[in-house]
């Protein structure tokens, strides 16, 4: 008897086993923008559909790509911009999900700061001075510069430059740049540090609804994954109703992965997650970016988002 129970086991295993997809890498930086990616590893939402997910933080947004097609992760979340001139440049990458999204409730979690000391007081003070952004290209970049633009600023008279969210406080502190643009939970510590301080909520400046930060992988892992696709969509949908409905626990499972105090994301707001992803709102990304003549060639975002 013990025997045919220890056979029963073993066939449940092997078949268990058998259905669940290989492992999955997925790299964000350490935002709330990830949140549903992290409610869904935290919850259980990616292992109840067969996902064995491991998530690991990215230093800059515009590194993701370049780790998609060296397959270093194989799902990544870039802005995007950063996943639009990716494809512009020649990668083949398709959007799975939408990962967050602008929202009248969280216009405040981002900012352009000015360090402290610097003079500048006002939007139109940034001009003839350095700035810090997350990454050339990547979403806080082309949304401040669309603020910049929409108030009648040349963004081409603002000096910008790299700087790593958890670096910015420093960078700010040391001089080394004037400003930064920058978002929770890092724009709160910068502030409680006394390094810098807001000088414009450029989100307030923009349509709602529009992608934050997509999940993304080739499309020659879509395609070879269609059943991981459909799994990891589903998951998120679970993660995203999560976040939308549990924003204390949320703030667990950021911190469990950004390994950021608990203490600091008391106080913030959650990105608002919302996992569909729509041509139209990669339209509207390409509209911004040829104003800013981000993009060389024509994009087909028709063809840019994987079949469900």
């Amino acid at each position: 008897m013990s025997r045919l129970i220890a056979g029963a086991l073993c066939a449940i295993l092997l078949s268990t086993a058998a259905r669940a997809e290989e492992a999955i890498t997925l790299s964000c930086t350490a935002t709330t923008d990830c949140a549903s990616a992290f409610a869904a590893a935290n919850r259980g939402f990616f292992a109840k559909h067969g996902l064995a997910v491991k998530i690991t933080p990215i230093a800059l947004n515009s590194n993701i790509p370049a780790a998609l097609v060296s397959d270093s992760i194989q799902i990544g979340g870039p802005t995007p911009s950063v996943f639009l001139q990716a494809v512009d440049g020649g990668l083949d990458l398709v959007a799975l999900a939408t990962a967050s999204v602008t929202n009248n409730s969280t216009w405040d979690g981002a900012a352009s700061v000015a360090r402290t000391g610097s003079g500048i007081e006002k939007l139109e003070d940034f001009v003839g001075h350095k700035v810090g952004v997350p990454g050339i290209g990547a979403f806080l970049d082309v949304l401040f510069r669309q603020s910049l633009i929409i108030h009648h600023i040349d963004p081409g008279k603002v000096t910008f430059v790299e700087v790593t969210f958890p670096t910015m406080s420093d960078a700010l502190k040391g001089g080394a740049v004037d400003g930064v643009v920058s978002a929770e939970p890092f724009l709160s510590r910068i502030v409680a540090a006394g390094t810098g301080k807001p000088v414009n909520h450029f989100l307030a400046d923009l349509p709602e609804g529009e992608p934050q930060i997509l999940y993304a992988a080739t499309r020659a892992w879509a395609e070879a994954h269609p059943k991981g696709v459909a799994n990891f969509r589903a998951a998120i949908a679970e993660g995203a109703a999560f976040v939308q409905a549990n924003p204390d626990g949320t703030r667990e499972d950021i911190a469990a992965f950004t390994k950021l105090p608990p203490a600091v994301l008391k106080t913030i707001k959650v990105s608002w997650s919302a996992p569909d992803i729509t041509k139209v709102q990669l339209d509207w990304w390409v509209g911004v970016m040829k104003g800013q003549t981000m993009l060389q060639g024509d994009v087909d975002t028709g063809k840019l988002i994987a079949p469900q």
